[in-house]
């Protein structure tokens, strides 16, 4: 089985690999350029863990992970920084760190969602962002409604309130160009 701790940075990662069959320990710095990382994963034989301190932009890289079958533990930074005790930040150091308490089984592990809860979770989101639209589209043709004496309350939005709504004496509207910022 391999352990693998990361540091993960936008441009690149740094690695700190045991091979628990043979006690070998490897340290390298991975750019993230072209297809290096993934080629590095997918040389990896046998079981792999990899261990990283959750970071905001690690999305991609985790993708990555499940694309290629690997299995990943996503750890709370504070808790991960506090099991160093010095406080000067060393890429390669945090590497190990991370590794160590992998391999100690002290990894203090953080909940993940899945990527089908985070697709929901994302048009959820965007569902909701078009029902405040409406919202607000609704509340100001009522509030036009209202200020032309036209009260239907929630009939304004069957057919028969469409029709009285488009059939309000409007002002014509400004043509752009008229509309000085």
């Amino acid at each position: 089985m391999k352990i693998v701790g990361v540091d993960l940075h936008a441009k690149q990662q740094s690695i700190a690999m045991l091979d628990t069959e043979t006690g070998e320990l490897t340290e390298k710095v991975i750019r993230h350029e072209g297809n290096v990382v993934r080629e590095f994963y997918v040389g990896l034989e046998g079981p792999v863990v990899v261990g990283l301190e959750a970071t905001g932009s690690m999305q991609w890289f985790l993708e990555l992970l499940d694309e290629l079958g690997i299995q990943y533990r996503v750890g709370h930074p504070a808790k991960i920084r506090a099991a160093e005790p010095r406080k000067q930040k060393h890429d390669r150091r945090d590497a190990r760190l991370v590794l160590d308490l992998l391999e100690r089984d002290h990894f203090p592990d953080i909940w993940m969602p899945s990527t089908e809860q985070r697709d929901l979770r994302t048009l959820l989101r965007d569902r909701h962002q078009w029902v405040k639209m409406r919202a607000r589209l609704q509340h100001t043709l009522q509030s036009i409604a209202l200020n032309h004496a036209l009260r239907k309350g929630t009939s304004l939005w069957t057919a028969a309130g469409q029709d009285s709504l488009q059939r309000l004496p409007l002002p014509p509207t400004p043509a752009n160009d008229a509309i000085s910022y």
